[in-house]
């Protein structure tokens, strides 16, 4: 799950992150009144969305011209200018892919004078199952390129989680940085503060870009990226409560209801599969026969009926679905149970794409006579080859 950059700010700032002052706001009039507060007379008017790249995006309503979706401002006048631009438009950028996201709230934060810009991330590491700290002296919005071009700038080191965040961890994060004296002490404090908030709230990502040096010799998160691991939010009920649903896929939010694992793609066969292994090897496979998977969709080992129904019907919700594949191996999930819920699932949103299915495993033959029984013009496979033949041949004889 992730959270705005306003949100991220205000709960880094609980672990002693040091935060510029700033406001969220969901109206021009908001937006005005949030700068009012600040000291000024330099205020930043940033978009909240769920995506990276903001300051070099686009709108796609007011033309190639317009700024993007970080911008500063240096009267209230000019808040408001930039709140009028914004809200209710849709800002795209490298992240969100071409449809981009409407933005529908920002945050108002008072100005610095930047002197240098740092890039300070933390992420788990799944080799050794530490905390890595990636550090950079490269931030600010070129740092993808910095990564491609020149990644000797990137330094990365994990924490053993026996030991936990040691002084030599924070020296090693200000050498990195090029800092010294006060400097390193504050980055230092910074990277320890970090670390407390990634383990104390089960956080998959915290990124800082940038983490900025300001004239006067201080360091100040200046944006700030915050992901958790779904997995450990049950811990969390504070945090689900930061959760924003209109920036999710609707289609992934209506799955997560019904604990499926479900990735939209940009193909036009429909998967449905018991396993991410399985699930992995059946995209392969329709690939493989010359066509492209339109979701990646795992039902679970303990599948009920009505979570396969639900399934199915998320699946055809996707308009550019010409075709679903069910690929079915029945060790816990039983053959049965599938075939009734792809034939509920059928029946009430009026099937009218090819549908493949195989199954094969815990009650095959039962779930089989389901199927064949059901009156539904749904093509049986042997086995995954002859599924992903089937279904292409479907797809192209119906296009």
């Amino acid at each position: 799950m992730n959270i705005h950059e306003y949100q991220a700010k205000e709960l880094l700032a609980k672990y002693g992150a040091p935060i510029a002052a700033g406001y969220a706001a969901l109206t021009v009039e908001e937006a005005v009144e949030a700068a009012a507060k600040l000291p000024g007379p330099l205020y930043v008017v940033k978009a909240q969305i769920h995506a990276g790249g903001r300051g070099k995006g686009k709108f796609k309503e007011l033309g190639p011209d317009a700024k993007g979706g970080v911008r500063l401002a240096f009267n209230l006048d000019e808040v408001k200018a930039h709140a009028t631009d914004m809200l209710g438009n849709t800002l795209v950028t490298i992240q969100t892919g071409d449809a981009g996201k409407q933005v529908n709230r920002l945050y108002i934060t008072d100005g610095a004078d930047i002197a240098k810009e740092y890039y300070l991330a933390l992420l788990v590491d799944r080799t050794s199952s530490e905390v890595a700290f990636v550090v950079s002296t490269e931030g600010g919005m070129d740092i993808e390129e910095v990564a491609h071009s020149t990644p000797e700038k990137i330094h990365t080191f994990s924490v053993d989680p026996a030991t936990g965040f040691m002084p030599h961890h924070g020296r090693t994060v200000a050498a990195a940085l090029g800092l010294t004296g006060d400097l390193a002490k504050q980055a230092a404090k910074v990277a320890q503060s970090l670390y407390d908030a990634f383990l104390a709230t089960d956080a998959a990502q915290i990124e800082i870009n940038p983490l900025a040096q300001t004239e006067q010799g201080n360091l100040l998160v200046l944006d700030a990226k915050v992901g958790f691991d779904g997995n450990a939010l049950f811990r969390h009920k504070d945090l689900m409560e930061l959760r924003d649903e209109t920036e999710e896929d609707p289609a992934e939010l209506e799955a997560s209801k019904y604990d499926l694992a479900y990735i939209k793609l940009d193909g036009d066969i429909g998967c449905m599969v018991n396993g991410a292994g399985l699930a992995m090897a059946t995209m392969d496979i329709i690939k493989l026969n010359g066509m492209f998977p339109a979701n990646f969709l795992d039902v679970g080992g303990g599948a009920s009926k009505e979570k396969v129904t639900a399934a199915f019907k998320i699946i055809l919700s996707d308009p550019a679905v010409k075709g679903i594949l069910v690929n079915i191996f029945g060790g816990i999930m039983r053959c049965d149970i599938i075939a009734d819920g792809i034939v509920a699932a059928a029946k009430e949103v009026n099937l009218s794409v090819p549908l493949v299915v195989r199954l094969e495993g815990t009650n095959v033959q039962q779930g089989k006579d389901i199927l064949a029984g059901s009156g539904l013009p749904i093509v049986s496979a042997d086995d995954l080859g002859d599924a992903a033949r089937k279904i292409v041949a479907q797809v192209k004889q119906a296009a």
